[in-house]
This record gives structure tokens, C-alpha cells and sequence, in this order.
């Protein structure tokens, strides 16, 4: 089937119908505004989201002894902590995208970190129900959405936006974002005073995976101020929040964006990178709506996706058909999750696929490119953090033990984790034979999850304007056109790293469909060497009409001795005017002058003399610069 052959097709495995189209949302969303303008405004709770970036719990009301954060402690302690709260995606455009949409970014296509994607016109973000309820929604002030046709999203979105410029007796929802914790404040700032410091570097109790050097240390202590500061901004937002008599008014949730910020932190599918704090705190007023009494603890497991679910649920809005999260409190909440699903694509300019489900005791990461590792050479991070730039000189000067250095190689193609027993996850249980059981049902579980959201994940970046046509990414992955299952089973063939699965790669090279011709390529890829018997059928690669294709043939061809075939193809790629072919043509080069493959000089001949745009002239600009 051709790319524009979808056109009008609806999937008969979608969980919410999208056939209905814009009319039906548009009814569907008139009568839950009438409903509720009708009712009496006042009867509906304020709703205030305070959140914070780059943090996991590191909070006192967390259990962190090294925490000064007693304005948050304060509001744990009038409200309820969830032990077991996510962001989807452990980035945050990503799990932004994820919030405002209601959905899953991997099924909208809308998972890479900093892109731009359409999502279908009858998809409301979540502030559009909610302002046509009457309510007057304000954001302070950070999008960063990977969404293109977003539209008027909300009343009030600058630093300035307020619920204080809302008609009187209207209710509103209002969002406050602290940056204060952000990844780029974790370097403390040229002249701080030593002596400043609340933490030492003495008292910190570095994770299994960091190195113990100065910088690392210093980092941490640097960052538990950041966060006793971010604690002191939200407290004086609540103390607004009470000084304008609203607190008996307001439902006020506390979280983060993801986790972090530290390296193995954000950009990564562990706890230290998606396990987040989430405190709600519910007046008197609406008590019932609380889901246990003031200072106590919720086990429940929930996820992103789930607040804005969520929200519409406490404001008495209908929550929207395609919307995959799942209403955690109020009238339209359903039941408890038995595990949430995460995910991981390209991480500003480098490229990656993982997928996780975790319960509440265990968490399950299927690595669809193994052959990439967890730390990759990230411009803005190793610019930022003195303590990713130390622990990379460390590993690279062999300092670093086994656990350490595991983050600059290759990864395992899955990953079970006793979280319990294991919080940092650094042993791996999957090849245990007391955890075989629980390893198939999460692989399956997570098997589920890919194929009832028809993840579009498993399709290079590069594809997307051409497949989707004149529709939608998801428009494209919901119909029959992307054959989901079939390459879900061969992912995991390609991810595998068993070279028994190659003749079953080998028959998919001269595939019509390109998806599926890209993951054979990708699988002999990291076969590298041990795919020496597809030689052949990678070289017809070469010639293949997507950049995609040809950039991974070529790469796999870099580690079969075909050096300036491999060259050659990859220049052609560079001259693509799809960027993000481009992208995934330069990370190939890196990758083959990293491994040894191919020399340096010649790779940076090729590009000296080609522009870039910004993302991928990251990688340009690293390699130029490489000595």
C-alpha cells in the first residue's frame, strides 16, 4: 500500500474512535460547555499546577535527608504524595507534548525531543475543553510542546499570565512553572562562594553509577540548592494563593517534569529519570474528591497521560474520546493502572529508541537500539554539566568500575529491574531464571501497549512527511498502511542482537514496505561484523529511495570493510533537504569514526564544506572540532 493509499481509512483497532472527526468533537464539547455554564460557576474548584523541571523526588517529605524544602513538605503534609507517579518520557518537550495532548507523543508521532508535528485538528488540547467550560486558563509560562498546529491554546501564556486577570467568580486552572532546578542550573555560577553551600560535598552518598569526583560532587551539592530555592518560589506561590483567600477554593497539584537532573538522570527510561513527586492537595471543601486523608501516601500508580484526564475529571468536563490517559480522581475516574508505559526517541540531536512498562514493584526497558549507548554525546548536557563532562574523562581514562562505565556502552537489548530491591537499577535480571515468568508478561504487556497505540515510534524520523502525505503522522500509523505488529515482532528481531535472526533480516531488505526494509537494515547494523553474509543485499540498499534506508545500510556496511562505499552514501544523505535525514546520516558518520571505521579526516572533509540547520549542525560542529 503507498503512502497516500491510507487516505480515509480508520483502523478497527483504535481504542477511541477517530472516524467521529471534528463535528462529533465539536458536539461533543459544545455540550459540555453548555452543561457546565449553565451550572453555577462558583460550585467548580480552582485548580492550581505548580511544577518544577528536571527533578526526581528529591524532596523532604520524600524521605531525602538531604532536603531543605519545607515549603513543599508543608503541602505534602496537607495533602496526599503519590509514591508512584511518571512522566511518560523522560525529556521534557516530550513530556509536555504528552500533557497538553492527553496522549501518549509516540502515538501522535510527536516523541522526539524539540520536534514539530501535527496532530489531527479534532484533537483538543486540554486547556480548549476546559476555557469553553468557562474556565480561564493561564500557563507561566513554558510550552515547549512538539506540537505544529497547537492554535490558541490558552487565555493567558507569557511570564506575566495570571489567574488574577480572570472575570470575577469565574474559576480557572493556572499553571506556574519553576526553572529554578533545570538541568542548566545545576553547575554552580562562576563565584559562588564555597562556603554557601548547605550541603558538603562530603554528605553526599553518590549513586552506584556516578564516579566520585569533584565535579560530580560539587553538582549534587549545587543542585540541593537549587532545589531548597525552587521549594521557596513555590512556597511564595502559595502563600499568593492564600493571601488572596483562594486556598479553601483550590485543588493544588505539586510536580516535576521528569526526573533528573544529574547525568543518568533526564534523557533516561529509569526511576532517575521518569519517577517524579506528585503532591495534590484538596481543600475541605472538596474533600470527597481527595484520594486518602491530609499527609497520607497513594501507592496508586499514574502517569502523565493521566493528568489531563485527570483535570477534566475534577472540573466536570467531559474528557475528550482520544485521549489514552486514564481520570485518577474525581467523577470520570476509573480504574487503578497496573503499570505505566514509557518511552524514548531522539534526544536533541541524537538518535534512540526504548520502550518501558513498570509496576509498582518492576520495570521492563526493551532497547530497539542497542547499539547506541545510554550516554551519547549530547551537545547541550556535556556543555552545561561539569559533572557529565567528568564522568565521560573518567571513563574514557579508565576509572570508572563495570556499573559505572555500563552508561558509555552499548546497551543490553532489555532490561529487567527489581526496583524494590534494586533503586538504581543497576543489576539486571533479565536472563534470571527466578524472574522468567515476570519477564515474559511484561514483554507482552509492553507488546500490548505498542500495538494498541500503534506506536509510531518505529518509524525513522526522516519518513514522516512523505508517508503521512497531506494527513497526519498518526493519521498515518492508525491505518492499515503501517503494519504495526509485523514490524513490532521484527524490531525485536533487529534489537535482538542474535545473529540467528539474520536470514529472517535478509528477507527484508527487498521488502516493498520502507519501514520494514529500514529495521532489517538496522538489525544487521548491530549484528555489525557477524552481518557479513548480508554484504550483498546491503549494497542494494544504497540505492533505496529514503535517506533513512540508505543511512543505516551504509553504516552497516562502515563495519563490513566497505569504507568509501559507505562514505559516499552517507555523503549523498547530507545533501538531503530532509533534515532529519540529514541528522541520522551524521550521527552514522560519528558512530563510524568513533568505532575506528572510519578516519576522522575524511569524514570531516565531507561535511567542512556543507551547511546545516541547527539540530543537525550540533553533530557537524562536534565532529569539526574533534583534534
Amino acid at each position: 500500500m503507498t503512502a497516500s493509499s491510507f487516505s480515509g481509512l480508520i483502523h478497527p483497532t483504535w481504542p477511541r474512535t477517530f472516524a467521529a472527526g471534528t463535528a462529533c468533537a465539536a458536539l461533543l464539547f459544545a455540550l459540555g460547555a453548555g452543561s457546565a455554564r449553565s451550572a453555577d460557576r462558583t460550585a467548580l474548584p480552582n485548580i492550581l499546577w505548580i511544577t518544577s523541571e528536571d527533578n526526581s523526588p528529591y524532596l523532604g517529605c520524600y524521605g531525602d535527608g538531604l532536603a531543605h524544602t519545607p515549603h513543599l513538605d508543608r503541602l505534602a503534609a496537607q495533602g496526599v504524595r503519590y509514591r508512584n507517579a511518571f512522566a511518560n518520557a523522560p525529556v521534557c518537550s516530550t513530556a509536555r507534548t504528552t500533557l497538553i495532548t492527553g496522549m501518549y507523543a509516540c502515538s501522535l508521532g510527536a516523541h522526539h525531543h524539540r520536534s514539530r508535528v501535527s496532530i489531527p485538528a479534532a484533537f483538543p488540547l486540554y486547556p480548549v475543553p476546559l476555557r469553553e467550560a468557562g474556565y480561564y486558563c493561564t500557563n507561566n509560562s513554558k510550552t515547549d510542546y512538539n506540537v505544529a498546529n497547537a492554535g490558541k491554546t490558552w487565555d493567558e501564556s507569557s511570564p506575566r499570565a495570571h489567574y488574577r486577570n480572570r472575570q470575577p467568580g469565574q474559576p480557572f486552572f493556572a499553571i506556574f512553572n519553576l526553572t529554578t532546578s533545570h538541568e542548566s542550573q545545576v553547575a554552580p555560577k562562576a563565584g559562588k562562594d564555597p562556603a554557601s553551600y548547605r550541603v558538603r560535598p562530603a554528605q553526599i552518598t553518590l549513586p552506584p553509577y556516578h564516579p566520585d569526583t569533584p565535579e560530580i560532587r560539587l553538582d549534587w551539592v549545587n543542585y540541593y540548592d537549587q532545589m531548597t530555592r525552587m521549594d521557596e518560589q513555590a512556597g511564595a506561590l502559595l502563600a499568593e494563593l492564600e493571601q488572596a483567600g483562594l486556598a479553601d477554593e483550590t485543588i493544588v497539584f505539586y510536580y516535576s517534569d521528569h526526573g533528573g537532573a544529574l547525568p543518568r538522570g533526564k534523557r533516561n527510561l529509569h526511576d532517575s529519570g521518569t519517577r517524579v513527586p506528585l503532591i495534590v492537595r484538596v481543600p475541605g471543601k472538596w474533600s470527597a474528591l481527595a484520594p486518602a486523608r491530609p499527609g497520607q501516601w497513594s501507592d496508586q500508580l499514574v502517569s502523565f497521560v493521566d493528568l489531563p484526564a485527570t483535570l477534566l475529571s475534577l472540573a466536570s468536563v467531559p474528557i475528550p474520546q482520544n485521549y489514552e490517559g486514564r481520570a485518577f480522581l474525581g467523577a470520570q475516574q476509573t480504574a487503578p493502572r497496573e503499570h505505566v508505559f514509557l518511552y524514548r526517541g531522539r534526544m536533541d540531536e541524537r538518535y534512540d529508541t526504548s520502550r518501558a512498562v513498570r509496576d509498582r514493584q518492576f520495570r521492563y526497558i526493551r532497547n530497539y537500539s542497542p547499539h547506541r549507548p545510554w550516554g551519547q554525546p549530547y551537545s547541550y548536557p556535556f556543555q552545561v554539566l561539569p559533572s557529565m563532562r567528568s564522568w565521560h574523562a573518567a571513563f574514557l581514562t579508565g576509572r570508572c568500575n563495570p556499573v559505572q562505565a555500563r552508561y558509555w556502552g552499548p546497551k543490553p537489548p532489555e532490561e529487567l529491574y527489581d526496583v524494590d530491591a534494586d533503586p538504581f537499577e543497576i543489576r539486571n535480571l533479565i536472563d534470571d531464571p527466578v524472574h522468567a515468568a515476570r519477564r515474559t508478561d511484561m514483554q507482552r504487556t509492553l507488546r500490548d501497549e505498542l500495538i494498541a497505540t500503534r506506536d509510531a515510534g518505529f518509524i525513522p524520523e526522516g519518513m514522516f512527511a512523505r508517508l503521512a502525505g497531506d494527513k497526519t503522522i498518526y493519521e498515518y500509523a492508525q491505518s492499515d498502511a503501517y503494519p504495526i505488529e509485523r514490524i513490532v515482532k521484527l524490531a525485536d528481531k533487529a534489537s535482538s542482537c542474535d545473529a540467528a535472526v539474520l536470514p529472517d533480516l535478509m528477507a527484508t531488505i527487498e521488502d516493498p514496505h520502507p519501514v520494514v526494509r529500514y529495521w532489517g537494515a538496522v538489525g544487521c547494523l548491530v549484528l555489525q561484523e557477524r552481518a557479513a553474509p548480508a554484504r550483498t543485499k546491503l549494497t542494494a540498499l544504497l540505492a533505496d529511495d529514503w535517506g533513512d534506508i540508505r543511512a543505516a545500510a551504509a553504516e552497516a556496511l562502515g563495519y563490513l570493510g566497505e569504507t568509501d562505499a559507505a562514505l559516499a552514501t552517507l555523503a549523498a544523505v547530507l545533501d538531503s533537504k530532509e533534515d532529519y535525514e540529514v541528522l541520522a546520516a551524521l550521527n552514522a558518520l560519528d558512530f563510524l569514526q568513533a568505532a575506528g571505521k572510519v578516519p576522522l579526516r575524511r569524514i570531516q572533509d565531507i561535511i567542512r564544506s556543507r551547511a546545516f540547520s541547527e539540530t543537525p549542525n550540533r553533530i557537524a560542529t562536534y565532529l569539526l572540532g574533534k583534534p
